[in-house]
């Protein structure tokens, strides 16, 4: 983990020379609205405060260098040949974006550029979106792209399509890029509208457990929930005429179905469709300020993840079925693609301290594994700190 001050100290050494750009990443939650984003549904996330710092300078050169300051490790991505995936999967998203701004036509010039922050990788927190975010921003600004935010993040899921290869919604770039203090992002997968929905939580504290378990199993789950969900909408679309994915459809609908799409693609897009129901609850319960009720569906977001789509685990159903028991704690799920990362919590701020200790002794006890507790504020998105470039 990394400050601002240690990455230009880094950056000076490494390259001799002072950084002429810096940017700040965002993490981000998600209150509920999983799974729902490649369904062309809605999703309520929020940019929060742990983030990926970029500083970088022009080099003159024919090439990017760069140097993952938390990972300690270094390359290069050269401009003279066709852009090429790397052995190192960090490299793959920074290059990815490099690709689609070649794309758009933007000329490159080499770049030196080192990044790090208090951003954890595999929490559910999606640093890999921030990492795209970020750099996106930061070619945008050294090089003077005329491209608004919500076009970035577009670039980004692109690039996640196109060159990483994995077919991601578009909620946590958006999140990271479009994220304001204070305030939810209300946004429709589909069409890309998307409100604000002021978020006062009253007496309750956001506070993440990272179960510091990833069980590898993401990227290959994901694409096959991608496929069974549109085997679902495949199926549906017969009996609702211009239905063209699961945020046209009803949990009634799927359940009038349910031979038909046979129990595992059921499960699937029962979760889903019941899914943006509850976000939309919980768009209600926030207006009125009933927290309490939020938290319960949350609760109920977790049951479906375990149960429908299949996405959580041991450890995260430990430490969700905790904050179900302890007082003081109204709601709690698995955040994140699943399999492992972090459970988010509403919790009685006059509970918080001893709701981490206790989470954390009881999932020692029954894991040998240390979890670790992330309070969170809601704050701006990715954004240039500062920047002095000289044309």
């Amino acid at each position: 983990m990394h400050d601002l001050e240690t990455l230009r100290l880094l950056f000076s050494s490494k390259f001799d020379t002072t950084p002429t750009i810096e940017i700040r990443a965002n993490g981000r939650i998600n209150i509920i609205g999983e799974h729902t984003d490649y369904n062309m549904g809605f999703v309520l996330p929020a940019a929060i405060d742990k983030y990926i710092y970029f500083v970088g300078a022009k080099n003159g050169l024919d090439h990017f260098r760069v140097y993952a300051a938390d990972l300690e490790e270094y390359d290069t991505i050269s401009l003279a040949d066709p852009l090429v995936k790397s052995d190192k999967l960090w490299t793959n998203y920074l290059t990815g974006i490099l690709d689609q701004y070649r794309l758009l036509g933007v000329q490159l010039e080499g770049l030196d550029c080192v990044f790090g922050g208090n951003l954890p990788v595999g929490s559910g927190m999606s640093s890999s979106a921030a990492l795209e975010t970020g750099f996106a921003t930061l070619i945008k600004e050294v090089f003077q792209v005329a491209i608004s935010k919500p076009e970035m993040a577009q670039l980004a899921q692109s690039s996640s399509h196109q060159f990483i290869g994995v077919p991601c919604g578009i909620m946590d770039q958006f999140a990271s890029l479009m994220g304001k203090e204070k305030q939810l992002v209300l946004l429709d997968c589909q069409s890309l509208d998307f409100q604000y929905i002021p978020c006062d939580l009253g007496q309750y504290q956001i506070v993440l457990i990272n179960s510091k378990v990833s069980h590898n199993l993401n990227d290959s789950a994901y694409e096959t929930r991608v496929k069974e969900c549109q085997e679902g909408v495949n199926i549906l679309s017969k009996y609702q005429k211009g239905l063209t994915s699961l945020r046209e459809a009803s949990p009634e609908l799927v359940r009038a179905h349910e031979a038909e799409l046979g129990d595992t693609v059921f499960r699937r897009c029962l979760y889903v469709t019941s899914e943006n129901e509850r976000l939309q609850k919980v768009c209600d319960h926030l207006q009125k300020g009933e927290i309490e009720a939020v938290g319960g569906l949350l609760f109920e977001t977790h049951e479906g993840l375990r149960d429908l789509y299949e996405v959580s685990c041991e450890e995260v159903d430990f430490l969700v079925d905790f904050a179900k028991k302890y007082p003081g704690a109204i709601g709690s799920r698995i955040m994140g693609g699943g399999f492992g990362g972090c459970s988010i919590n509403l919790v009685d701020e006059s509970r918080l301290s001893s709701f981490i200790e206790a989470v954390d002794l009881a999932y020692f006890e029954q894991f040998k594994v240390q979890s670790e507790a992330y309070e969170v504020k809601i704050v701006d998105g990715t954004n240039v700190i500062k920047t002095a470039i000289l044309s």
